[in-house]
């Protein structure tokens, strides 16, 4: 997966607040975002402390993050379905992701006060997750870097949005491969996918 990895510069970031052992497992997706976003961030998430140095990014005028988490979950002046334009100001959308397990974010999105000043960008998606490495029990529970694609396609990036769904299809691929111990199909539709992508880049 190394040799695959595909950096774009993107003007949206991307903030990756993780639970405490999701970036060990190694069905974690985060690491996909963060391979793919050149300006992505990510902190460990705990109840008693924040690290300064995400405080100092949610303040960072350059900025204008926004908390993904469903809208019934927030007060409803906080809820945005879209990403405002840049307009004079300028800003760059910052968009946070609970990087963990359902049950995990939900408990992260209501203990973690210091995003309660931020808006809550309530996603509509239009398709099913096509996530196969862990199983929720629900069509509408999205891995980190499917959000993360959502996110990219709000925001106009659509060559990073386009990357980050090739790169899951071939990490998905991979890790299937691997854990039937079975080699990987690099001439495959997947991979093909991802050089198509790597091409929009490259023009």
């Amino acid at each position: 997966m190394c040799a695959l990895r595909p950096s774009i510069a993107t003007r949206a970031g991307v903030c990756l607040i993780m639970a405490d052992i999701e970036p060990l497992k190694p069905t974690n997706t985060g690491w996909l975002v963060a391979d793919v976003v050149a300006d992505t961030f990510a902190f460990g998430w705990a109840r008693t402390e924040t690290d300064p140095a995400l405080l100092a990014l949610l303040s960072d005028p350059q900025w204008q993050p926004y908390v993904v988490f469903p809208g019934q979950y927030a007060a409803p002046e906080r809820v945005v379905e879209v990403v405002q334009s840049p307009g004079a100001a300028g800003k760059r959308p910052l968009f946070i992701l609970f990087d963990a397990t359902w049950a995990e974010a939900r408990k992260m999105f209501r203990r973690s006060p210091y995003l309660d000043r931020l808006p809550v960008l309530s996603l509509q998606p239009q398709q099913i997750t096509q996530y196969k490495l862990r199983n929720s029990g629900r069509d509408d529970h999205f891995c980190t870097s499917e959000v993360a694609a959502m996110c990219m396609n709000l925001a106009g990036e659509h060559v990073a949005e386009q990357t980050l769904e090739a790169y899951l299809t071939v990490f998905t691929h991979h890790y299937l491969r691997a854990k039937n111990q079975q080699p990987v199909v690099w001439d495959g539709a997947a991979h093909q996918r991802l050089r198509e992508v790597a091409g929009l880049l490259a023009a």
